[in-house]
């Protein structure tokens, strides 16, 4: 997986690129909150959330939905009133909207009695009817007004549908093969140490690592939210407007939060009950546990008696590469869909108030990735810091793309090998281990945000909550999944823990899914970072692939790879 000169190696990279860049564009100009198309659709997730009438001058024909009823209302008519706000300012804003509503399977389903459909004039499946759409202007004490819902691109939301599926599928490939890669990968390498007394030693080290990391990163992150101060920065009437529009997802995250176990919980669910129930539904801890205790019997039991069952899951292993190979091949396209519905579906206008906190989320993972990853490869792995970036572009880019450290893992463990000329033995160990649990980007990121949310609600921390933040942020991302979205229900649970109002995670949700690109990267090039640092650690000497190396190796990149010549396999 070579990502240096060779012009067929470069390709497959320059087109996830392109794909990148297609995907914004194409989200920006086509998607649902595009300034370019006609805002003519209304997109509740809940109808409970909003108030319907048959008629608007009766307020006795109010519609009432089964709850978590997600509705699409075509506008058909907007009526407009002129409203005075707290300063006395006059503006003309919709107050109501006759829209178009489609009497769907979904809204069917969970009209279990049929009064709905009675409500609505004994409906079919599938017929439309006309309702009226109450807007709520809601006057700010600092002038203005916040209007709910709001109005997106009925085009732009049908274009976004049709491309999501390309992304799911490509999203859906990966992961196929995360489970037998690791699980195949990592007992080979553990296998393949030979000695019981390295695995230990490799593994204290290896979580030491993770953890001195992750509690850095939230430390840099909380300096970066007192040097700046993001939360005064953002408007009453922003502040409002954002509350509004995430109030409903936020308060699914904190229930989420609620329920997760505690510390100790934690701990004894990495021991599996059943190990085949563990690999099917992809419990990486259980896995990861398993796999290690595998490799360790089959070690224990000698050469001779264990050779033929690790032949067979290292075949499985070169087998998993290969699919990820194949599966590289529509990588562009499933980019470009990702991409395109992140964009199109975040919208700008409310997150322009959120550039400033944004912006200290970058320069505190910047100033991470380039210092405390920096030292890592400089004086631990003894590299040099730029050529090393260079060596694990391919995973970084992919966890830009997908922000999931889990599918990105069979690239990371590629690069390290082939890029970075890191044994088997070391990387099916420490990466692993790094994508379940290193997540300094995410801890970071939590910092900034428990700090900014304390500051739009002018709450003072004091020394001691702040030290909370830190050891809760550093616990919680311990076995965080690796999928996108993850990082916002361990937040919960740290604005919970250090007393900051959770619903607070409504205020930075908007921006969740585009930061969660960049501290994904983040991730990845600390779990690369650390076992090149293990591996040097270990006695390996660290060689960057060279250009002429990659030259003279057809075998290497994921095109290399595939123009082998195809052979016909006969059972024995």
């Amino acid at each position: 997986m070579a990502c240096w000169v060779k012009p067929e190696n470069m390709q497959i990279y320059t087109k996830i690129l392109l794909g990148m860049t297609v995907g914004a564009i194409v989200g920006a100009t086509l998607g649902p909150t595009s300034t370019f198309l006609s805002h003519d659709l209304y997109k509740i997730d809940d109808a409970l959330s909003v108030r319907l009438f048959l008629d608007q001058d009766n307020p006795a024909s109010a519609i009432q939905f089964p709850q978590g009823t997600p509705i699409d209302l075509t506008i058909l008519k907007t009526n407009r009133k002129t409203l005075k706000d707290a300063k006395g300012v006059e503006s003309e804003l919709a107050v109501w909207a006759q829209v178009e509503l489609e009497y769907t399977k979904t809204i069917g389903l969970r009209d279990k009695t049929g009064t709905l459909r009675k409500a609505l004039g004994g409906v079919a499946t599938g017929d439309t009817v006309k309702v009226w759409l109450q807007i709520q202007n809601r006057r700010l004490e600092e002038g203005g007004f916040m209007t709910t819902p709001t109005p997106i691109s009925g085009l732009g939301d049908a274009i976004i549908s049709w491309t999501s599926p390309i992304g799911e599928i490509f999203m859906r490939l990966i992961k196929m093969v995360i489970v037998p890669l690791v699980f195949s990968s990592l007992l080979v390498g553990v296998a393949s140490l030979g000695d019981i007394r390295k695995l230990g030693r490799m593994g204290g080290k290896t979580l030491g690592l993770y953890l001195i990391t992750t509690a850095l990163a939230v430390t840099i992150g909380l300096f970066c939210a007192h040097l700046i101060e993001p939360g005064k920065y953002i408007a009453e009437k922003d502040r409002a407007a954002l509350q509004a529009k995430f109030h409903d997802s936020a308060g699914a995250k904190v229930d989420k939060a609620a329920e997760a176990p505690s510390a100790m919980d934690n701990v004894m669910d990495i021991i599996p009950i059943n190990p085949v129930e563990s690999l099917s539904s992809g419990n990486m801890l259980q896995i990861i546990f398993f796999a290690i205790l595998f490799g360790v019997a089959l070690t224990l039991m000698g050469v001779n008696e264990s050779q033929i069952v690790v032949t067979l899951f290292d075949k499985v292993q070169q087998a998993m590469v290969l699919i990820i190979h194949m599966v590289m091949e529509v990588a562009p396209y499933g980019v470009a869909a990702l991409i395109a519905e992140v964009v199109g579906t975040s919208g700008l206008s409310v997150l322009k108030a959120l550039m400033v906190y944004s912006i200290v989320v970058l320069i505190g993972l910047f100033l991470h990735a380039t210092h405390i990853y920096g030292g890592i490869v400089r004086f631990m792995a003894k590299i040099p810091f730029l050529p090393f970036l260079k060596a694990i572009r391919p995973a970084q880019l992919l966890a830009f793309s997908t922000s999931s450290s889990s599918a990105t893992l069979p690239v990371s463990m590629e690069v390290a090998e082939e890029n970075l000329g890191i044994s088997n033995a070391t990387s099916s160990f420490v990466l692993p281990l790094g994508s379940t649990v290193n997540m300094d980007g995410t801890a970071l990121y939590q910092g900034v945000a428990a700090i900014f949310i304390a500051q739009v609600f002018q709450m003072d921390l004091t020394l001691s909550a702040q030290l909370g933040i830190v050891l809760t942020a550093t616990m919680a991302s311990i076995g965080a999944a690796g999928v996108p979205g993850a990082g916002m229900v361990t937040l919960a649970m740290v604005l919970t823990a250090t007393g900051i109002p959770a619903v607070g995670v409504a205020l930075i949700l908007g921006m969740d899914r585009i930061l969660d690109m960049f501290r994904t990267a983040v991730n990845v090039t600390g779990d690369l970072a650390v076992t090149a640092a293990m591996a040097a650690s270990e006695g390996e000497a660290i060689k960057l692939l060279t250009p002429a190396e990659d030259a003279a190796d057809p075998d290497h990149g994921f095109e290399g790879r595939l123009e082998q010549d195809e052979a016909k396999v006969e059972p024995e």
